[in-house]
């Protein structure tokens, strides 16, 4: 006989080969009157809930989780919680809670596109269905992007001279060419690609410190390794910790990407890039200009698709000492 236990249905999927976990019971109602102010009393009151649905033996370092909470201003609403930190934005996330709602039924055929309220805004997920009513793809319009500081240049020893531009997606950004500093972006590099990423994080947190940005205090900006494979193509590796790299093109990496190349002059509204991962698949994106234009805004349009890997529940038992997750870096 199992001992009493907590239990959380979960519906595990992956978009272009980043896991997306969106939970579809077992979360404690929250209080707020917005997504943010909700994912806020998660945060503070059920945090201990975060890594014990999403790091080892449930999931790993990985693993993205999706909480579902009311909206007032749009159909639906969620947060992002990650294995270290919460996203207020999540492009790949996005895709595979809409291929999720797809299979519960919550999203039809006969619906086009739907809203969505996330900490960082109101995003539009438009639907691509086939004939057979099975979701194709998933077209996300972000949260307004902007281009940041640019050509930050950093000494690191390991590496040496690196230069980084920062850039909104919806999170912030600091793109390093990796061709530049002699890395190239295929399965093998991984593990030395999450090491330099970690180093440049760690510089370049530091160099930013006292400079308006608009990061907020402790802000750390994740790193969008590019390598361009040709016109409006690129290859994308994002390092988001020492021991967490993004599998996917990356959806606010990407809308961070669009921002710079559009406050360049090397990507024109309209004009389609293609974000490749280092697995081979990629995301369809372009922008157009944002109504506020000061601050060269631009609004991204990623599309991609999600795949379902898992329909589980995930059981917290009493007296497991290990439940409350633990991850080993």
């Amino acid at each position: 006989m199992m001992r009493s236990a907590r239990t959380f249905l979960v519906i595990d999927s992956h978009t272009a080969g980043h896991p997306t976990r969106v939970i579809q019971a077992g979360i404690p109602p929250l209080s707020g009157d917005s997504v943010r102010a909700r994912r806020d009393d998660f945060q503070a009151r059920f945090d201990a809930l975060r890594p014990a649905l999403l790091h080892e033996p449930a999931g790993h370092a990985a693993m993205v989780g999706v909480v579902m909470v009311p909206s007032g201003v749009a159909q639906f609403g969620a947060f992002f919680i990650s294995s270290y930190i919460y996203l207020d934005m999540c492009g790949h996330a996005t895709m595979g809670l809409a291929k999720t709602l797809s299979v519960t039924g919550a999203i039809a055929p006969d619906m086009p596109s739907f809203t969505l309220e996330t900490p960082a805004g109101i995003v539009d997920v438009a639907l691509d269905w086939s004939d057979q009513g099975t979701l194709n793809s998933v077209r996300i319009r972000n949260v307004p992007c902007c281009a940041g500081l640019s050509a930050i240049s950093l000494d690191i020893p390991e590496i040496g001279t690196v230069s980084a531009d920062l850039a909104y997606g919806g999170i912030w950004y600091a793109a390093v060419d990796a061709r530049a500093i002699g890395l190239s972006l295929t399965v093998d590099n991984v593990r030395t690609a999450m090491h330099w990423g970690s180093l440049i994080k760690k510089a370049i947190t530091a160099a930013i410190a006292s400079e308006p940005t608009g990061l907020g205090g402790g802000s750390e900006p994740s790193i969008l390794f590019y390598e361009a494979m040709g016109p409006a193509h690129g290859r994308h590796l994002v390092v988001l910790s020492q021991d967490k790299f993004d599998r996917s093109p990356c959806g606010t990496g990407t809308s961070a990407r669009l921002a710079l190349l559009a406050a360049q002059g090397m990507l024109e509204p309209g004009e389609t890039y293609i974000a490749e991962n280092i697995l081979g698949q990629s995301f369809r994106c372009r922008f157009v200009p944002a109504e506020d234009t000061r601050n060269r805004e631009i609004i991204p349009e990623i599309e991609g698709a999600a795949f379902i890997t898992a329909l589980t529940t995930i059981v917290k038992e009493d007296g497991d000492p290990l439940a409350g997750g633990f991850l080993c870096r």
